[in-house]
């Protein structure tokens, strides 16, 4: 691999996915173009296996490891999508994968992550440290360290994706103008980028944040890494990464256009049209692009844009909140 990834990167890592993950379909909806005066399309990875995009990933990093390695196993740590992505592909793999989550992580999540194969280990949020567990089991197994994003092979996974969206938006005879994606520490979104502009150079990619978590538009906006103040605190539970990736944001700064950040509000009004008009079930983080496109922050009027529904792996609760919202 180049320091940077670039989309031939993206292209091995398809051949790789190929027959694996699902293709996700780009999904458009005429009542909605009208209502916003262009063509809007969602690719939805909340269709995807294990419910979000991460299994991408996690399979391309095992994938290129060597044979050696795959049979010391694999750990990781995350309280949801990573997790259940990985375990996932640990799983096809026949790979033994050790996952840390915390104790107060949902239980469906943990169940999921468990019912793929993975062992978990559970750890208290507010006295542990996830990544010191894990490097603990990593140096006395000799098991390889899968991050959550800030890795080649995890990003160019994410980015087969944009490669889809490409070739999706091309058999449909559209060139898109804008592509946006959801952005934690900035895997989905840079993969997507490269697998999308490999394909369709002129079109614009943005990551969408959630308010007072937007580190990465922060970041792009002064040319430096830039730090969330809080670590909590969003109904975008998956969006919480506290400052841009090592890989990413180097990466960002030269395929990503200006960020795109909205509030919890907005994103709720999201997850809600995107069950009235799309027929699906999106979880908040994996909402934040679409919302940036339905208030305009991403414009759509007189163009054609693509929108990345990242995940649908959300609880009753919060999503009974977003449904609660429907106007009359």
């Amino acid at each position: 691999m180049s320091p940077l990834p670039t989309f031939a990167d993206v292209q091995a890592a398809a051949r790789r996915l190929e027959g694996v993950t699902i293709r996700t379909p780009l999904l458009e909806n005429e009542r909605v173009n009208r209502a916003l005066g262009g063509r809007l399309f969602i690719k939805a990875e909340c269709l995807q296996r294990t419910g979000s995009f991460k299994l991408r990933g996690a399979y391309n990093f095992l994938a290129a490891m060597t044979d050696a390695d795959r049979a010391k196993g694999v750990v990781g740590w995350s309280s949801g999508n990573h997790a259940q992505g990985l375990a996932e592909a640990a799983r096809l793999m026949g790979v033994k994968a050790t996952i840390v989550m915390p104790s107060d992580a949902p239980a469906l999540k943990v169940a999921n992550t468990r019912a793929s194969g993975a062992e978990v280990i559970l750890y208290d949020r507010v006295k542990e440290s996830r990544e010191a567990i894990g490097h603990g089991i990593a140096e006395k197994t000799g098991a390889t360290i899968v991050p959550p994003y800030d890795h080649p092979w995890i990003l160019t996974g994410q980015g087969t994706a944009g490669i889809e969206i490409a070739e999706q938006a091309k058999a449909a005879g559209v060139t898109l103008d804008a592509v946006a994606a959801p952005c934690s520490g900035g895997g989905l979104a840079t993969g997507v980028a490269l697998g999308v502009q490999g394909l369709s150079p002129t079109t614009a990619v943005h990551a969408g944040e959630p308010a007072g978590f937007d580190d990465l538009a922060r970041s792009l906006a002064s040319g430096t890494k830039q730090k969330n103040e809080k670590l909590s605190g969003s109904i975008c539970d998956a969006l919480l990464a506290p400052t841009p990736g090592d890989v990413t944001f180097p990466l960002a700064q030269k395929v990503l256009g200006p960020g795109l950040v909205v509030s919890d509000d907005e994103v709720l009004d999201a997850m809600e049209l995107a069950f009235r008009e799309f027929k699906l079930v999106v979880e908040p983080g994996g909402a934040v692009a679409l919302a940036a496109a339905l208030t305009g922050k991403l414009p759509v009027k007189g163009r054609a844009v693509a929108v990345v529904c990242s995940g649908g792996n959300v609880d009753h609760e919060t999503f009974k909140r977003a449904l609660g919202r429907a106007k009359a």
